[in-house]
């Protein structure tokens, strides 16, 4: 369904994204931000899936400035490696090569972005910062706290799981108390990563749920 493709940022660099058009004229568009395992089968599959919902889904390999190219699965090995792009991340050029899907898609109609661990908070501060946006929703980002004092320029849902080890509950308590204009929900018993089939941590009925949410979304906020 889906095609590799190149975007170009404003600052001129070139990066890779996977695209996948709806068989029908589209609802509009959504900008998939990966995890810190690169555009890989996981968030391909995002985008294929939402492109069967009516939508242009386009996710950008904004790891590309780094390592061009770079995916992994989820084995305890290749999660210790994929750290690596997180030690010092540079959140104005992620924001950049995200700018940059946006722009590729916007002619298709209303954008939305969703993200997942990482690109949960990179949708997050997209929505606080890029243009071109109606709606955001980030899955367990753990630095959606520390933006928390930005206010999104878009309505804007996020999902955590309840036993997350990497996202205390006191820091979802701090982002509802600075932002009650967004829309929050804790998955009871849910482990990070809870929304992806391919990691241990899945939990399809949290999973199931959150993904209903998300594209309800979406169809009330991109018209």
């Amino acid at each position: 369904m889906g095609q590799d493709i190149k975007l170009t940022a404003s600052d001129g660099f070139q990066l890779g994204a996977y695209r996948a058009d709806p068989s029908a004229p589209p609802k509009g568009a959504l900008v998939v931000i990966q995890e810190i395992f690169g555009v890989n089968h996981h968030i391909r599959n995002v985008c294929d899936r939402l492109a069967a919902e009516g939508y242009v889904a386009i996710a950008p390999a904004i790891f590309d400035r780094v390592e061009p190219n770079f995916t992994s699965g989820y084995s305890p090995d290749e999660i210790a490696v994929a750290r690596k792009f997180v030690a010092n991340p540079d959140w104005p050029a992620m924001l950049r090569d995200t700018q940059a899907a946006i722009d590729a898609v916007k002619s298709t109609g209303p954008v939305g972005i969703i993200g997942f661990c990482l690109g949960g908070s990179i949708a997050y501060a997209a929505a606080t910062k890029l243009t071109g946006l109606k709606a955001a929703v980030g899955y367990y980002g753990g630095a959606i706290v520390r933006f928390a004092d930005d206010k999104p320029s878009v309505p804007t849902q996020l999902h955590f799981g309840e036993k997350d080890a990497g996202i205390p509950l006191t820091d979802v308590e701090t982002i509802k108390a600075k932002r009650p204009d967004v829309e929050i929900f804790v998955y009871p018993g849910a482990q990070h990563g809870f929304g992806c089939d391919e990691r241990a941590s899945y939990d399809k009925p949290s999973s199931d749920q959150a993904w209903s949410r998300s594209l309800a979304f979406f169809a009330q906020h991109l018209r």
